[in-house]
């Protein structure tokens, strides 16, 4: 029954239908440097389907089009995979890597949408967020892709992985700017351990493995539990082709990692790696909110604190504290500096374990320590927020966040643009429907040009 399942319930109820429309309203002024796509991507099943597990839902884009002061559309589309129609995963063959969820991430490269779920094939979409297909890189690749690519900021190259609970069990990837796949390779040294998200840095790729690994006995569709006897570790591989015969492992304290905020090398040469963590008691709690299981937290996210690693490569040691005991997660950052040393990232605060707290959006000040949180208000919960730089932007945090809010009170859902710098609400874009609660999206500016994509 749906009561039993919080994800389908409260701020996560699914979208029934798919709408287009128009000329929205907006209150304040957007900027007019904020001409581009906004896209979202979330689990939101058909009417008539509960799945299992939260993650097993089926994806559903959402896409906000501004243009010189104004919100032109909005539109939201299911991506249409096997799985929508009921394919199942595992066949006869083996894992169908086209039978995808497509519902955790939603990224631009090389000119092409991939909807992203990190079990299969991306998906590509149009413009317009119909769904194109499933996309090997022209045969190319041969694993699934994670659904947390990084694309470098300096060369262009988009850095992904495949990983899966057999062998080989870790395969990381590189397309070039244009969008071709131009090298992959086997990671030795791998396990079965949940690989969601790794970090780049300048001279690095970064891998996390933490206590959550294959279980065969996990019945809800996914198959991963917290084991005690199986390591927590990261692994630092060194960019280029000679990058895997030399990557080191280290072993790191208890936890689970699903999303980074950034890891980059600091001037003593250190990898200094950030982003919340939960502990065993928090992943049971998070694991059997997504699962629908007793036992669970009042919220998706419980005990998910911001941990930084500073990992000595020249001593073989790694240094870790808890740096804020505040819950969050959906880390996000000024991408120009992704894989280089950041002031600021931001960050989705989340209601404790005991449902004490708010929703809000978050700022991290590496250099003072300080955070600074913008309170969305009553019954109403923020999505991951998004940084678009300002034009002429001097400073790292001259920009704007955008975050689509999930109002139950007014069953409604608004964009909310905030000054990245002191996160004052610049703007807000009514939406046509309430959006339910969902995961990752990007900003897709338009060309130079000044046309779409």
């Amino acid at each position: 029954m749906t009561a039993d399942k919080p994800y389908l319930t409260g701020h996560f109820t699914p979208v029934v239908n798919e709408v287009t429309a128009t000329d929205l309203t907006v209150e304040g002024a957007l900027p007019p440097e904020l001409t581009g796509r906004l896209l979202r991507n979330g689990h939101n099943p058909k009417p008539g389907v509960t799945p299992t597990h939260w993650f097993k839902g089926s994806g559903m884009v959402h896409g906000l089009r501004l243009r010189d002061g104004r919100a032109e559309w909005y539109r939201n589309r299911w991506v249409r995979t096997p799985a929508l129609d009921g394919a199942p995963y595992m066949t006869e063959r083996g894992p169908d890597l086209t039978a995808s969820a497509a519902g955790t991430h939603i990224i631009e490269h090389g000119g092409r949408l991939l909807a992203l779920c990190e079990a299969n094939f991306p998906f590509e979409l149009t413009r317009e967020l119909d769904t194109v297909g499933a996309w090997d890189f022209d045969g190319k690749l041969r694993t699934a892709m994670t659904a947390h690519p990084k694309e470098d900021p300096v060369t262009g190259e988009l850095h992904f992985f495949g990983s899966s609970p057999f062998p080989p069990f870790l395969v990381h990837h590189v397309a070039d700017a244009k969008g071709e796949l131009v090298h992959s390779a086997e990671v030795p040294g791998a396990s079965a351990s949940l690989k969601h998200d790794f970090a780049l840095t300048r001279h690095h790729v970064v891998f996390i493995e933490g206590n959550v690994t294959f279980d065969p006995t996990e019945h809800s569709g996914i198959p991963y539990g917290w084991s005690e006897e199986h390591p927590a570790r990261i692994g630092v591989m060194p960019r280029g082709a000679d990058g895997p015969r030399n990557i080191r492992w280290f072993s790191i304290e208890p936890g689970n990692m699903l999303h980074v905020a950034n890891a980059f090398e600091d001037g003593r040469g250190r990898v200094v790696l950030e982003g919340p963590t939960v502990d065993h008691e928090g992943f049971a709690l998070s694991w059997n909110w997504w699962a629908g299981n007793p036992g669970r937290g009042s919220e998706p996210v419980s005990r998910s604190y911001t941990r930084r690693w500073v990992i000595d490569m020249a001593a073989g040691s790694v240094d870790e504290q808890i740096v804020d005991d505040l819950p969050v997660e959906f880390p996000t950052l000024n991408e120009a500096y992704l894989g280089a040393e950041n002031r600021y990232h931001y960050a989705v605060s989340f209601p404790d374990e005991k449902g004490f707290g708010g929703y809000g959006v978050v700022k991290y000040d590496r250099t003072t320590g300080a955070r600074r949180i913008h309170q969305v208000g009553d019954a109403r919960m923020p999505g991951e927020a998004l940084f678009v730089p300002a034009a002429g932007a001097t400073r790292e945090d001259d920009g704007y966040l955008l975050t689509v809010v999930s109002d139950l009170k007014q069953d409604a859902s608004q964009l909310l643009v905030l000054d990245a710098s002191g996160l004052d609400r610049i703007a807000t874009v009514h939406l046509p429907h309430r959006v339910s609660a969902g995961l990752h999206g990007s900003w897709v500016p338009d060309a130079p040009s000044g046309s779409e994509r």
